[in-house]
């Protein structure tokens, strides 16, 4: 059994909040783990966005009861959120799964460069309530006979496909950031400064990251999730 020192109860807690947010969009997620020294990394992928969801997690220290000097396994996100004890910032690494296809498909490790052009973190916060709210509004506007799923996917993909400015990254990214808690302003704080979002690119990859956790994908146009395979 591999038992995860977190750094903090506060460590504890974000991690939970990840796993049962990942678990609110699908109740089978799994979840990668890769981790090394006191530096977590969990990778999970919420099938509405179609983004990779990344949560750095803090260990008190890095391994326990045969973990080597690394950990690079995928798991069934509910399993790990039964094992996370808040108290002791404890985690369990329940057994290995057969990894869903993007498990096997991640981003660079390194090459990440900063792009400009990213709003404030108001101003990205505001661009996904006004989606959400075109989206409500359209959607609402159809007859019944018209509220197919094919025709809510379809005006779902011409809201959530457009860039935020000239940066590429797309608006279902910042969506996924914000849903998944990502994307908040720090108590007390605006979000400005250290604190507020970075867009970075490697390749055909952009990442938007945040104090809280990071989302990641593939350019428009350059295929699904990628083919960096580890």
């Amino acid at each position: 059994m591999t038992v995860l020192h977190l750094a903090d109860v506060g460590e504890a807690a974000d991690l939970a909040a990840f796993l049962s947010r990942l678990l609110h969009y699908d109740r089978s997620a799994a979840v990668r783990l890769q981790g090394a020294g006191t530096a977590l990394a969990v990778f999970g992928r919420p099938p509405s966005f179609e983004v990779l969801a990344v949560r750095a997690v803090r260990l008190a220290k890095p391994y326990e009861n045969g973990l080597d000097v690394t950990l690079d396994v995928t798991v069934s996100a509910g399993e790990l959120l039964e094992t996370v004890d808040e108290a002791a910032a404890t985690a369990v690494v329940p057994g290995a799964v057969t990894g869903p296809p993007w498990a096997g498909m991640m981003p660079p490790r390194g090459g990440w460069r900063p792009e400009p052009g990213l709003p404030a973190p108001d101003a990205l916060r505001a661009l996904v309530a006004a989606a959400v709210a075109e989206f409500r509004s359209r959607t609402g506007e159809l007859a019944p006979g018209d509220r197919t799923r094919a025709e809510l996917d379809r005006i779902g993909r011409d809201i959530w496909s457009r860039t935020v400015g000239d940066t590429g990254l797309p608006v279902r990214a910042v969506h996924a950031a914000q849903s998944l808690g990502f994307l908040r302003a720090p108590s007390g704080a605006s979000g400005s400064g250290e604190d507020a979002p970075v867009l970075f690119s490697s390749g055909a990859w952009l990442r938007l990251r945040t104090p809280y956790g990071s989302v990641a994908l593939r350019r428009a146009g350059t295929g699904a999730l990628g083919i960096s395979v580890r």
